[in-house]
């Protein structure tokens, strides 16, 4: 069958208007019923009260129900594995600290490779670190108690709420930048 160069060129200028136009998904909106937001710890931390004014946020402005979970347990990595397990759907959703990254390193035999199985959606909350000393330490500046810990090695104690948690990170950190002796207390 010969095509005839006219009815040839109104399919070509259809086939490139064709892909001009807007596509028109088939998707349905999201949130279409209710969003479970796992806290891997427990409740009444900074964590479970960010998560819960978030929640509440998103449901507003999305008219769909964000449920804060509380799943506490090895350091986040039992509230962790129950989403990387979860449907990936996007109503299964992970309130990441920067433990999960610490945790990593800290256990030898993880169900799941936190970096390959859960995919980062938006930065919520940053919070600033800073340190306070009690007002009968001598020191008044970062200068000065670097000076006064390395004059008194193990004799000043850093609190942290745990082993690998972001404050007792900071606080090693600090302690291999100034090259002080501080004791860490859990």
């Amino acid at each position: 069958m010969k095509l005839p160069r006219r009815n040839f060129l109104h399919l070509a200028a259809g086939a490139a208007a064709l892909s001009a136009l807007p596509r028109v998904a088939g998707a349905e909106a999201y949130p279409s019923r209710p969003v479970h937001l796992i806290v891997p710890f427990g409740p009444a931390g900074a964590t479970d009260i960010t998560a819960r004014l978030i929640g509440q946020w998103l449901s507003e402005r999305l008219g769909e129900q964000f449920i804060v979970e509380n799943r506490p347990g090895a350091g986040g990595n039992i509230g962790t594995e129950a989403v990387v397990r979860a449907s990936p759907d996007g109503y299964t959703l992970l309130y990441v600290t920067t433990a999960n990254a610490s945790n990593a390193t800290l256990y030898d035999k993880l169900n799941f490779n936190f970096v390959r199985d859960i995919a980062p959606i938006a930065p919520i909350v940053s919070f600033p670190y800073i340190m306070v000393v009690n007002p009968s330490v001598p020191a008044k500046t970062l200068p000065e108690f670097i000076a006064y810990a390395k004059a008194n090695p193990g004799k000043i104690n850093m609190a942290s709420p745990g082993i690998g948690s972001t404050p007792h990170v900071n606080g090693e950190l600090f302690k291999v930048m100034t090259g002080t002796n501080i004791v860490h207390v859990p």
